[in-house]
């Protein structure tokens, strides 16, 4: 009874049962395949989650884009560079982890069900017989749709950087349009090299980096706003720079990289050169048109402000010399830092700049090569010492030897100052037939207080006539006229009384020199 048991029922019992499972193989074998690949999908959502939020060190495969590798210290923009190391990321470790899971898979079928059984070999062979075709199955589904999201990831990150990209150029150009349309087309201008930058470098605004980026423009490391290697966001744009939110600009040419005003850029820009002998009297004129402006703007006249530290040091040391009817000191031969200001408010608002330099640079062939603003100027100012000219000392009734200090006159005489200068900024390219003259008769309040002073009513005509009844500067003229498109004449008297007022003829002065 024991061999029928043994030899003929459970054989019997065995084979049913094995049929009876081949009946449900296919379903396990369908499980078994589902299973492995919503594990290889799972462990792909698992690695992209990695790869790009959590970048801890265990999902990272090729070297990261860091400041310090970077042409400028910032991070880049993920659209350039970080977006598709992602990818390369992600598709590394996505095959590694294909390949982990379908070995691991395979050896746990063949170490449970074959090599070491928890149960006899008959029971668990034919179930491993049938899980191994359905992991081979699901290997084989897994591999398309493991290629379809990589595939659909490089889609969406190439729309995304080209649509990136495509911002980025619309905001150059929008913000190129803003600058042309401010008339900064061909840049700003420094005011201690007097070259134009075409787009200043800034400083990080936080205050314990300072690291310069030379080109913050919509690109490569930020669209809107760019990341710092400190961490700290700074705006991409001129436009998006508030006025209380202006960085500090420099200028980038090699040999300057001294800062710039921190509204360049942000308006027009009016550069006013003042041309004279020296002690011709363009300081103290340039410090009687700013006291001017001054006082017309408490007056409700156009808004002004000091642009820069220095210009405003510079301008108290001017005024207080104005209002005590000193002096100004000699300007030094050094190259002048430009005094700028904003005038205006809103749409008309301006910077503007006026150089005072040193009359020596306006003889000296070798030195007026320095003077390379002029090249930016449309309006100049020659200031004309009446002093410097020998027919003032004997053409003039009465004889005016007697009445003024000699010693005050400029060294230079107008016509070789003028020659010199307009050739040397013709030179430099500077549209000078294009632009317009302003000559100030200087030191009208010396020649008012002896009955000395041509009329002092501001007219034009009536300054050039005495020009040239008084002082016989017929070719001075005539070059002046030849050289500019207009030319206006105005007598000038650079003094301030005790209530900081300035004479009317600087109001008349300044209003013709800054007209739009």
């Amino acid at each position: 009874m024991a061999a029928i048991l043994i030899f003929v029922l459970v054989p019997l019992f065995y084979l049913a049962g094995l049929a009876a499972y081949l009946v449900v193989a296919p379903v396990v074998l369908t499980l078994r395949a589902l299973a492995l690949v919503m594990e290889l999908l799972w462990g792909y959502l698992q690695l992209m989650i990695g790869v790009l939020f959590r970048r801890t060190a265990e999902f990272r495969t090729v070297p990261p884009y860091r400041p310090q590798d970077e042409d400028v210290p910032a991070h880049r923009n993920y659209c350039y560079g970080p977006g598709s190391r992602d990818l390369r990321q992600l598709v590394t470790l996505a095959r590694r982890s294909y390949t982990r899971t379908v070995g691991d898979s395979f050896r746990a079928v063949t170490t449970g069900q074959f090599t070491a059984p928890p149960r006899s070999r008959a029971l668990t062979v034919p179930y491993g017989l049938t899980l191994y075709p359905g992991l081979a199955l699901g290997a084989a589904v897994a591999v398309p749709l493991l290629l379809v999201l990589p595939a659909l990831h490089a889609l969406v990150l190439g729309l995304l950087c080209a649509g990136a990209r495509l911002i980025a150029t619309t905001l150059r150009a929008a913000d190129r349009v803003l600058l042309w349309l401010k008339r900064l087309r061909t840049g700003m201008i420094c005011p201690h090299c007097y070259e134009r930058v075409r787009y200043p470098a800034y400083d990080c605004p936080s205050p314990t980096c300072r690291r310069r980026h030379a080109d913050i423009r919509p690109g490569r490391y930020g669209i809107l706003r760019r990341r710092c290697a400190c961490g700290r966001r700074m705006p991409t744009l001129l436009m998006l720079m508030g006025r209380q939110s202006r960085l500090q600009a420099y200028c980038t040419h090699a040999h300057c990289g001294k800062p710039m005003n921190t509204d360049a850029g942000h308006m027009p820009e009016v550069v006013v050169p003042l041309i004279g002998g020296r002690a011709a009297g363009k300081t103290q004129l340039m410090a009687a048109m700013l006291l001017a402006l001054e006082n017309a703007a408490a007056n409700g006249g156009p808004a002004l402000r000091l642009a820069d530290d220095d210009s405003a040091r510079g301008y108290q040391v001017l005024r207080e010399v104005l209002r005590m009817r000193g002096h100004t000191l000699g300007t030094q031969k050094a190259l002048p830092r430009a005094h700028s200001f904003t005038l205006g408010a809103g749409r008309t608002e301006r910077l503007v700049h006026l150089f005072d330099t040193a009359g020596e640079r306006f003889v000296d062939r070798d030195e007026t090569d320095a003077l390379r603003y002029a090249r930016a100027a449309r309006t100049f100012v020659f200031v004309l010492d009446p002093m410097a000219v020998e027919d003032f000392w004997t053409r003039l009734e009465p004889a005016p030897d007697g009445l003024l200090d000699r010693t005050l006159a400029s060294t230079v005489h107008p016509e070789e100052v003028f020659g010199r200068s307009v050739q040397a900024v013709a030179a430099m390219g500077a549209p000078v037939r294009q632009s317009r003259l302003a000559v100030a008769i200087s030191k009208t309040d010396l020649l008012a207080a002896h009955g000395l002073c041509p009329d002092p009513s501001g007219d034009s005509d009536a300054a050039r006539a005495w020009i040239l009844d008084k002082l016989g500067l017929y070719s001075l003229i005539q070059a002046m006229e030849h050289d500019f498109q207009e030319v206006r004449y105005f007598c000038t008297a650079a003094v301030a009384d005790e209530s900081a007022q300035v004479d009317p003829s600087i109001s008349r002065f300044v209003e013709w020199c800054l007209r739009r």
